[in-house]
């Protein structure tokens, strides 16, 4: 699919806006529409109700974003949560290290260039027009002999060597007294990027009437510490036994430089999180399962195609403390990226702050008369990432009966609206037919009622919005008591009777079969 239709379609109908727009927006916040914060709220109910409602070894906590900064010392990220960054030297921008070559492919002066081909006459033509405009820091447009000239040499002493397209850039990028260190340019205007250094990538703020080293504060950049600061408390009050999980969903905030790709990398941003804590013998069993759940629970709710695919870490990728971790992954238009992680955090987490808060966290196990530090399995997922993949899986463009259309196919469970009600004409008392309809309905769905413009129209706004069923009052209506049902899908029609226009929608929003289909 093109991201760009997708795009265009959110801002189009309401699903999301970019934040603050009529001041000329803010890069990495995003704002959701009416449509858009209902699709976000209805996965959020559903990941809630599904791992919380529906168990007996759950509860939820909600946690506070601003903590004592104390926890994010025990937990690493004060001192070790951070980035390598780069800033081009000549026109100032910030770039992770580790995503420059990716940015690099997307940019136009880069994809400009490949197309130019390699040979000198092409090279130096397009470092004399088109690269002094789209990337006037590269080292070829400022110094096009030289570096052409360094190229025909390594093309006639190293002639059975071809060079990849990463490499040829980086000797297009790197002056002549700089040959033992090949290095990326800048994606932005292909100037010279400094050697990398960390950047912590949490907010900071102050607590307080004075802004000052002992009033800091930090955003919290994940929602799990609140769950481990808090273990103490649920374990007193709660009356839960390992294994038992706490599950959270909540803001986070982290001061991403290149935020991109629409709202997969954002500065603010909502999880959903769980912490489940085991026995140590038996986590590996646990994280087994919740690894399988987890997978599952994206099929489950429409993430059906090849796209999806769940990826275990490397040994060289786990952190000191993981045994196993699987990244729940799906291919965006934009590239492969991750959805959900599932971690063996084995007991790191508890015993850290236990450590810097000097309490105890262990568990007393009144059967077995014993003490130890629960171990824990953490499936960590992204709700506004779980939207954009539900967006993108449900963007279809299809032909019925001749005619074109975009549609939002979302599992029924998902979608912002459940059904939208017409009258076919605004006379004859259809419209306050319908409006008793929508009345009814109101109690126990949201549904959308629409009287402008034709039929037709009324339809394909609804399609665009991801609405499974219509429901029209017309002619017969007035005669037998019917309305007509379409499916969103398949664009079938059947006609039902009004009165049990509400329990037939239940049913098929249960996943009940359509008339005809059974």
């Amino acid at each position: 699919m093109d991201m760009d239709k997708l795009v265009s379609l959110c801002k189009r109908r309401g699903f999301i806006f970019p934040s603050s727009e009529i001041y000329g927006g803010i890069n990495g916040f995003w704002d959701y529409g009416p449509l858009g914060v209902e699709l976000k709220r209805n996965i959020k109910d559903a990941w809630w109700r599904d791992n919380v409602h529906a168990r007996d070894d759950m509860v939820g906590l909600d946690c506070s974003i601003i903590m004592n900064p104390k926890v994010w010392e025990a937990s690493g990220h004060v001192g070790g949560f951070s980035d390598p960054m780069s800033t081009c030297r000549q026109c100032k921008r910030l770039f992770r290290t580790d995503q420059v070559w990716d940015q690099l492919q997307e940019s136009d002066w880069f994809q400009s260039l490949v197309a130019t081909g390699r040979d000198s006459q092409s090279l130096a033509q397009w470092a004399a027009k088109k690269g002094k405009k789209l990337a006037p820091g590269l080292a070829l447009v400022r110094n096009p002999t030289e570096i052409l000239s360094w190229l025909a040499e390594r093309a006639r002493t190293q002639p059975d060597e071809p060079i990849d397209a990463k490499t040829f850039v980086q000797y297009l990028a790197t002056e002549q007294d700089a040959r033992t260190g090949l290095v990326l340019p800048c994606p932005n205007c292909g100037g010279d990027l400094t050697e990398p250094r960390n950047f912590n990538l949490m907010f900071e703020t102050h607590v307080g009437a004075v802004a000052d080293e002992a009033s800091k504060a930090y955003l919290r950049p994940e929602t799990a510490q609140g769950i481990f600061a808090n273990f103490k408390n649920v374990v007193d009050t709660g009356r839960v036994k390992v294994p038992f999980g706490i599950a959270q969903v909540g803001k986070s905030f982290r001061n991403e430089i290149t935020p991109r790709n629409f709202t997969f990398r954002s500065r603010e941003f909502e999880q959903m999180e769980i912490e489940f804590f085991c026995r140590p013998e038996e986590s590996a069993t646990w994280y087994k399962y919740w690894r399988d759940t987890r997978f599952q629970w994206y099929v489950d709710h429409g993430l059906r195609s090849d796209r999806l695919r769940i990826r275990d870490h490397d040994p060289g990728e786990l952190s000191f403390y993981s045994t196993a971790t699987a990244d729940i992954e799906y291919g965006f238009p934009f590239g492969v990226s991750e959805l959900e992680g599932i971690a063996h955090r084995g007991d790191y987490d508890l015993t850290q702050h236990q450590k810097y808060s000097g309490k105890d966290l262990g568990y007393f196990d009144e059967e077995r008369k014993e003490r130890y530090v629960p171990h824990v399995i953490e499936p960590s997922a992204g709700a506004d990432r779980a939207a954009l993949a539900f967006l993108c899986e449900a963007y279809t463009e299809d032909e019925i009966g001749g005619e074109a259309r975009t549609v939002l196919k979302f599992h029924p469970r998902l979608a912002p609206i459940k059904a939208a009600i017409f009258p076919l004409v605004k006379k004859d008392g259809m419209p306050e037919k319908a409006q008793a309809i929508e009345r009814e309905m109101k109690r126990r769905f949201p549904v959308f009622y629409d009287e402008k413009g034709a039929i037709g129209r009324r339809y394909r706004r609804q399609d665009e919005a991801g609405t499974p069923f219509c429901i029209t009052v017309d002619g017969q209506t007035l005669t037998d008591d019917t309305v007509t049902v379409r499916d969103r899908d398949s664009c079938r029609q059947w006609r039902v009777p009004s009165a049990g226009v509400a329990r037939a929608l239940q049913d098929l929003l249960e996943g009940q079969p359509i008339p005809g289909d059974e």
